[in-house]
């Protein structure tokens, strides 16, 4: 199995996957690695996290020794990753990408601040413009989007449905709570396992 990367959401740390990475772990996942994005709060532009996660993709390629890996993106950090996957080294690097709860189209709560990349996460923004446009956004890439209709942080919560994914619903009460949901945690094993 490929070594896989953790990227977190706003105001969280790499801890919030816990159980999600001991799963994988009991599961044979060899090489799981959570990276922490500083700081967490949405004060630095996305791009920015997005070379935060860069660093992370190419340390866990070396740790592991291996070329291929999978990324499992949680809200704020399924944009920090997406971003990422505009480095032709990181693109050619991933295999899969696993978005849970991503406000790939935005969402209202971010009119909430001001901060540089909460201010990017708005709907209609131009960096999410700009994933948009990318013509060859996934590549080879397989990428899959679990989200929950019931996300009161994801608002729409349907802006988490990613074109050219595999996207499935789940019925979660809580957006962080998608990241414990045994039923979500079945369905990355899975997508990381096929």
């Amino acid at each position: 199995m490929h070594p896989v990367l953790l990227v977190h959401g706003i105001n969280d740390t790499g801890a919030r996957f816990k159980k999600m990475r001991d799963v994988l772990e009991t599961r044979g996942f060899r090489s799981v690695h959570a990276i922490n994005l500083t700081p967490p709060d949405g004060s630095i532009t996305l791009e920015a996290m997005g070379e935060q996660v860069i660093d992370g993709v190419r340390a866990c390629r070396d740790v592991a020794g291996s070329q291929m890996i999978d990324i499992v993106a949680f809200s704020m950090g399924a944009l920090a990753a997406r971003s990422a996957l505009h480095d032709p080294d990181v693109r050619s690097s991933v295999r899969r990408f696993v978005s849970i709860s991503g406000p790939h189209h935005g969402t209202v709560n971010a009119h909430l601040s001001w901060k540089s990349g909460t201010r990017q996460m708005r709907p209609g923004s131009r960096f999410l413009r700009d994933l948009e446009m990318d013509a060859e956004r996934w590549g080879e890439i397989e990428v899959y989007s679990f989200w929950s209709p019931f996300d009161l942080v994801v608002i729409p919560a349907r802006s988490s449905v990613l074109e050219g994914a595999q996207n499935r619903s789940f019925l979660v009460a809580v957006h962080h709570w998608m990241l414990s949901d045994d039923r979500v945690i079945a369905a990355v094993v899975q997508a990381l396992s096929e």
